[in-house]
């Protein structure tokens, strides 16, 4: 089995748990390649030593079974769009924060890394989000958790008319609004309000965010069903974020958004579920004092 080994380029302080990770794949005979950028990283800001032999770019690579991210979300999202269409699962490590997409720890790599190599590990495919045919051209166009369109400042509102296949839903007036996966339900769309959804369940969530009139609510939607987005403003200043890659818009426009034609294959280990990463890292079923209700 060959893993392809990227991560976050910009945490020194996590140096010693990212050596660690390395040192299993060498302890464990996995084969293994490192990106080009996170190996000069490695080398250059945290002085490991790693093969020439061993680093390449992802598209120098042939025969990878596995992506290994390691990092936070923002690095598995990062994974994600470098693992494409290609198919290939992505292991998420988490050296960041919550890191609710990489379910991996540092300390139990080597445990995680034996359950993978014995074949004990499965797969989820997790679905993505299409924009198309937009003026963002510069901008990746695929989204495993969410294209959030937002006012670039502290201007007014901007108005976003909402189509869903090309039936007309309501105009939203408000700070913005989240188009989210079910993977992205637990993200930005979440802490704007929206609900969290199980990954099996083949839909979309439409969540705005501070809209300016309390009954607008978030809305679920069967993934199959195209949306069409004509956003303005005042100033016409807005931005469209596509799971975090942010460009600005400076003028009227017109956004279709749509279920992706392939899906990102994430590695799970035995007994790491959903509802797991609910009660562990948004402390669900805690009360004020950290007891268990």
């Amino acid at each position: 089995m060959r893993f392809f080994i990227c991560g976050n380029t910009y945490k020194t302080d996590k140096s010693a748990k990212i050596a660690g990770i390395i040192r299993q794949f060498e302890h464990k005979n996995a084969e293994y390649v490192v990106d080009t950028r996170f190996a000069s990283f490695l080398t250059g800001e945290l002085g490991l030593d790693i093969s020439p032999a061993r680093i390449a770019g992802f598209n120098e690579c042939s025969g990878i079974d596995i992506i290994a991210s390691i990092g936070g979300d923002g690095t598995f999202l990062r994974a994600a769009q470098t693992a494409g269409c290609s198919g290939i699962p992505v292991l998420g490590v988490n050296t960041g924060r919550m890191g609710f997409l990489t379910d991996v720890s540092p300390e139990n790599f080597g445990d995680a890394l034996d359950c993978i190599l014995s074949g004990k590990a499965r797969i989820e495919e997790r679905s993505l989000l299409h924009m198309h045919d937009s003026p963002l051209d510069e901008i990746y166009p695929f989204a495993l958790n969410d294209i959030a369109i937002l006012k670039r400042d502290t201007s007014s509102m901007i108005s976003i008319k909402a189509f869903v296949n090309e039936e007309y839903l309501t105009t939203y007036q408000a700070d913005g609004i989240v188009v989210a996966t079910p993977t992205g339900s637990t993200a930005y769309s979440l802490s704007a309000g929206g609900p969290v959804i199980m990954p099996q369940t083949n839909t979309i969530v439409i969540t705005p965010v501070a809209p300016h009139s309390l009954n607008m609510r978030p809305i679920v939607l069967c993934d199959s069903w195209d949306i069409r987005l004509e956003v303005c403003g005042r100033n016409h200043r807005f931005m469209v974020s596509v799971d975090g890659h942010c460009s600005p818009c400076d003028d009227y426009c017109s956004i279709n958004i749509s279920k992706a034609d392939y899906t990102v294959k994430i590695v799970r280990l035995p007994g790491h579920t959903l509802f797991d990463n609910l009660r562990s890292k948004f402390m669900w079923g805690f009360d004020g004092r950290g007891e268990e209700l």
